[in-house]
């Protein structure tokens, strides 16, 4: 069976993976990074097509490769992907098949914010921090990093840009995959070296809390991408710790509504041993 799998998350990388186990299965990955078609390669994709795509090339791809089935396993923030794939598959006339890490509850606590777009998210964030900067100078405070608070970001280099729109880059500490698309896009908005945090992974609860105390942390910018994306460790480390969490909620996606929708990698891997059968 062929099939193309729009990937760049760990997800995709395990889809990948259990689909060409299977001598049956060839895999076409797309991503948009090469970083992202490096780890679809690395997990069995034949082909990989580092870029975006739009909707009428995503449609000639599937024609010239004789595509019969399209797995979307974008970020659940890739909203505009999925609306892509859904009316790319509908043209082509295969089938669509959505994973998407299922969600999780947020903790119920004042210091967490919901808000539904980074736009809304750097205003809090700036909101919240000129308050820490105010009760810093009414209480004369002589730990200087409290009169100089540090935005800390987790929520993926492509939104960085929101933050510093309003917040100069200097205050801002930023945690991106150690690649050099990450690198130059915080180089570009002109964030320093040491307020960049190259590592890749889902991180510990503790792990977390020992980088916000090491950059002094006043308020904490993530997105609910669920557990693989590692939300509840950020935000259970920003509360022990008593730090404001700005969380930027899922885009709704309507198209999905009568799609197929997995939250399970295995439970999607089923699904393709019973169109084999």
């Amino acid at each position: 069976m062929r099939i193309m799998v729009m990937a760049g998350t760990r997800d995709a990388v395990r889809i990948i993976e259990g689909l060409t186990a299977s001598e049956d299965n060839e895999v076409l990955a797309t991503t948009t990074t090469r970083y992202g078609g490096e780890l679809a390669r690395s997990a069995g994709a034949s082909h990989v097509i580092s870029r975006g795509l739009g909707v009428d090339e995503m449609v000639q791809i599937i024609s010239q490769k004789n595509i019969e089935v399209l797995v979307d396993a974008t970020h659940p923030f890739a909203a505009e992907a999925t609306k892509n794939a859904i009316e790319a598959s509908k043209i082509a006339g295969i089938k669509y098949i959505r994973f998407e890490r299922p969600q999780i509850p947020l903790p119920e606590d004042d210091l967490i914010y919901e808000v539904r777009s980074f736009e809304e998210a750097a205003s809090k964030v700036k909101e919240i921090a000129e308050k820490t900067l105010e009760k810093g100078a009414e209480k004369d405070l002589k730990d200087k990093n409290n009169l100089n608070p540090k935005i800390m970001h987790l929520a993926g280099v492509s939104t960085i840009h929101h933050l510093t729109k309003l917040i100069s880059p200097e205050n801002i500490v930023a945690r991106v995959v150690p690649s050099i698309y990450s690198l130059n896009k915080c180089f570009e908005l002109e964030m320093t070296g040491e307020n960049i945090m190259a590592m890749q992974g889902t991180f510990s609860k503790d792990f977390n809390k020992v980088l916000m105390e090491e950059y002094h942390a006043s308020v904490v910018l993530t997105k609910e991408s669920g557990e693989t994306g590692g939300t509840p460790s950020k935000i259970d480390a920003a509360l022990e710790l008593g730090i404001p969490v700005v969380v930027v909620t899922r885009p709704e996606v309507p198209e999905l509504k009568n799609e197929k929708v997995f939250g399970d990698v295995n439970q999607l891997l089923m699904e393709f041993h019973r169109d084999s059968d």
